[in-house]
């Protein structure tokens, strides 16, 4: 089975809750393990609130999602200022902020970011997955 959903949410804290769950719905629909589940939660809940923080200018947060048994892909994008994605480091030591570019990197594979001034950005993301577990 195979699950793709595009959205377009506005860019507002309330839009972050509502993505996770319609990808916790797609993983369950194509039986993901729990623990590869709450990985891609937790990566897709801060690329978005990225998004929400540090999108100068977005109006919204536009989701990819591409589900299957073996591996999902996720692309989340705005249509903001942009930023200089050789810059996103990890959080300073002490500091309880910055983690997310952080987290979406130990949680999943291929990332990648694209931005470009008043052009917006990119991240995309992937996570494989060994064998699906029925929930």
């Amino acid at each position: 089975m195979r699950i793709s959903l595009r959205l377009a949410l506005p860019r507002e804290a309330d839009s972050v809750p509502t993505i996770r769950r319609l990808l916790r719905c797609a993983l369950s629909l194509c039986h993901l393990s729990r623990d590869d589940g709450h990985d891609l939660e937790l990566a897709l809940t801060e690329a978005c609130a990225n998004v929400v923080e540090h999108a100068a200018g977005a109006d919204r947060i536009e989701v990819d999602l591409d589900v299957a048994e073996d591996r999902c892909a996720i692309d989340v994008r705005d249509n903001g200022a942009g930023f200089d994605p050789s810059t996103a480091g990890g959080p300073a030591r002490g500091d309880d902020r910055g983690r997310g570019l952080f987290l979406i990197r130990a949680l999943s594979e291929n990332v990648r970011m694209q931005s470009a001034p008043r052009r917006g950005s990119l991240i995309h993301f992937e996570k494989s997955v060994a064998g699906a577990t029925v929930r």
